[in-house]
């Protein structure tokens, strides 16, 4: 029972194995496989298609099948799921034909694939902003497009992954602060809340940012050299005073009326210290130089 059960078995694979497809894909006539290719295509058996298209292709192309043959050639990659190599495809597509009625859709796929294949905000964004280069050089190309909408909101959700990536980076050192070396993360948390407001200048995340730069610029001037001291309590100042300015009714005004106060009294106490330095340091230099007059005076 169990010979027979494999010869049945044995005997089915090769009946399988001698579908039509595999009948097929040995084929060396180019019409034949041109067609198969077609067929399956149309039948959404795409990765079928991809096969027989890697066979006509080479044979057919600079022919009038060859345009819509690399057009479904791109495609079924896109509909497996394959965006980078269908983004590749589109792309090749567009500048061998572009005169063709599918240039438009092949540009706006090549822009779509890419988007598709982005990744998360918390990851590199590189493949993003090849994206973000596909979806601008479409939508400049063809601003009357069915698809200029989509491919424009396509662009918003990019550029939000890109500011959501931004503040992630500065939470992420405004956190580092507090570590073991605070000087340089606190200068790194002032340049890139800054960045961050000159480039996103509509974000929701300003006003927390920019309340959180006056924290950052009193505790920078506070850990600060003597010698920095006084020019970094005066930047701490300007924070708040241009907080002050953009968010007169801010949830964070009270806290940040603290910090300026701190950094009122620390810069009142800096100058006084410096005060104090200069005049022993004047004394000295003038006892220094009545000695020398009065040496002089006894040779």
């Amino acid at each position: 029972m169990q010979s027979k059960s494999l010869l049945f078995l044995s005997l089915l694979f090769l009946i399988m194995s001698c579908g039509p497809f595999t009948k097929l894909e040995k084929s060396t006539n180019w019409e034949e496989l041109y067609n198969g290719a077609n067929k399956y295509y149309q039948e959404g058996e795409y990765s079928k298609a991809i096969i027989l298209y890697e066979k006509v292709l080479p044979v057919i192309k600079g022919s009038e099948k060859a345009e819509l043959a690399e057009y479904n050639y791109a495609n079924c990659h896109f509909k497996t799921k394959r965006y980078i190599e269908a983004a590749g495809y589109f792309s090749t597509f567009y500048r061998t034909y572009n005169r063709s009625p599918l240039a438009e859709e092949a540009l706006f796929m090549n822009a779509y694939s890419l988007y598709l294949d982005a990744p998360d905000y918390n990851l590199d964004q590189q493949s993003s902003q090849e994206a973000v280069a596909a979806i601008q050089q479409f939508v400049t190309r063809f601003p009357a497009s069915a698809s200029y909408e989509r491919a424009m909101e396509m662009l918003t959700d990019l550029e939000g992954r890109f500011e959501q990536k931004a503040y992630s980076e500065a939470q992420m050192y405004y956190k580092l602060k507090d570590g073991l070396f605070p000087g340089d993360f606190y200068r790194a948390c002032i340049i890139n809340f800054q960045n961050f407001a000159k480039d996103y200048p509509e974000s929701k995340y300003n006003e927390e940012l920019a309340y959180k730069l006056v924290e950052v610029g009193y505790g920078y001037a506070e850990n600060s050299a003597f010698a920095k001291k006084e020019e970094r309590l005066n930047d701490a100042l300007g924070f708040a005073a241009t907080f002050y300015r953009k968010y007169g009714n801010s949830q964070y005004l009270d806290e940040v009326k603290k910090f300026e106060e701190e950094t009122r009294k620390e810069l009142e106490a800096h100058m006084k210290l410096k005060s104090e330095q200069a005049e022993r340091l004047a004394a000295a230099e003038a006892k220094v130089a009545a000695e020398s007059k009065s040496n002089e005076e006894n040779k």
